[in-house]
């Protein structure tokens, strides 16, 4: 689960990460009382779930209350288009009116989970304010790494090779430990999947702050932190997860334009791939799950179709705990509430599959059958017509 800039702020400041002063607004005109109250010069600063908001025209310096109520007023309401958000853009809702700091040096600092190592990773680097993929890439060498136990924490000498690395010195250099400590204790403590601090800035009065805040959450996780849970923000986020979530159905949205419904995470992922081999583009993953019921399989059905760039749709079941027959009756029920006008390919195995292929044949869908994985990918393909 992702939030916002102000609210990933939010939790890193209750553990002690040092955060700029600021104030949230959803009126131009609150702006005027929050930048007077922040000292007059402030930064009107954009919150949308997605980065690269400076380069998009949704960060900007204001040298007055009055300059940042105009700012205000140009932002909120504004369709922000950022790399991340797609050629569709994001619509500003709210803006964080933060005060501006004497800022020395832009630095970088960032956890996020090292599958390779099964741990934590910090990163850190003295490149910050740019995209550290970018860095990563450009500039391997540069990225400095800190693997460490959550349930122990960062160990000290972790944290001082890291500040080293940084060029941290006297006072910056005991509070960007501090820092990182806190860091550290935030990402365990909140079964966090990624903080990223970017840019991590030390001032000329020798503090070190968080300027930029991003913070993703393990959705499994979030029965124990229900104040996080709380912070979700339907409007940033794909509709029809929204929906899908609902009925505890994974679905996640791609661009292609062949939907897919699976039982069993590795099966969709097979699918999607097989998909590809075949030249086509899978429109979304979506796993119904192990213990579906009829009613979960017709709820996914009607979701995957209510995305419009889905020409042709690819069922793929192997039964077990989910009988074919039952999904056969979800599909069937599903495609004749929508009155299904696009191809559909349906590949069953597994506990009860003649009779799943029974309800199919006797239903008044035209389904085409497919006889295997790699037989199924290869006749939705060519039903709409190739690469999407």
């Amino acid at each position: 689960m992702k939030v916002h800039e102000y609210q990933a702020k939010e939790v890193l400041a209750r553990y002690g990460v040092a955060v700029p002063r600021s104030t949230l607004v959803t009126d131009a005109e609150q702006a005027r009382a929050a930048a007077e109250d922040l000292g007059g010069r402030v930064v009107v600063k954009a919150q949308i779930h997605a980065g690269g908001r400076g380069k998009g025209g949704g960060v900007k310096l204001a040298d007055n209350p009055d300059h940042a109520v105009t700012l205000a007023d140009e932002i909120l309401g504004m369709t922000l288009v950022t790399k991340q958000t797609g050629p569709e853009g994001r619509l500003v809702r709210r803006v964080l009116i933060e005060e501006a700091l004497p800022i020395e040096r832009e630095l970088y600092l960032g956890i996020v989970l090292d599958r390779s190592e099964g741990f934590p990773v910090m990163m850190a680097s003295k490149f910050g304010g740019m995209e550290i993929e970018e860095v990563a890439e450009e500039n391997p060498d540069a990225i400095l790494k800190a693997h460490f136990d959550p349930d122990v924490g960062l160990h000290p000498y972790l944290a001082r090779q890291l500040a080293f690395g940084l060029g941290l010195e006297g006072d910056a250099f005991k509070a960007g430990i501090k820092l990182m400590h806190a860091l550290a204790n935030a990402y365990g403590d909140t079964d966090a999947s990624l903080f990223e601090i970017n840019p991590l800035v030390t001032t000329t009065d020798g503090r070190v702050i968080a300027l930029d805040a991003k913070a993703s959450f393990d959705d499994s996780a979030m029965f124990r932190h229900k104040d996080i849970l709380e912070m979700r923000d339907l409007d940033e986020e794909e509709p029809l997860e929204v929906e899908a979530s609902k009925f505890d159905l994974n679905y996640i949205k791609l661009d292609g334009n062949i939907g897919c419904m699976v039982n069993g995470a590795g099966l969709a992922m097979a699918t999607m791939d097989i998909i590809k081999h075949y030249g086509g583009e899978p429109a979304n993953f979506l796993d119904v799950g192990g213990d579906a019921s009829q009613e979960r399989v017709a709820a996914a059905f009607r979701i995957l179709l209510s995305d419009s760039s889905v020409k042709g749709v690819l069922v793929n079941i192997f039964g077990g705990i989910v009988r074919c027959d039952m999904v056969a009756r979800g599909v069937v029920a599903a495609a004749e509430e929508v009155k299904l006008g696009i191809p559909l390919v349906v590949r069953l195995e597994g506990t009860n599959v003649e009779e799943g292929r029974r309800v199919l044949a006797e239903s008044d869908l035209a389904v085409i059958v497919g006889e295997g994985m790699a037989d199924a990918a290869e006749k939705v393909v060519a039903s709409v017509g190739g690469a999407s």
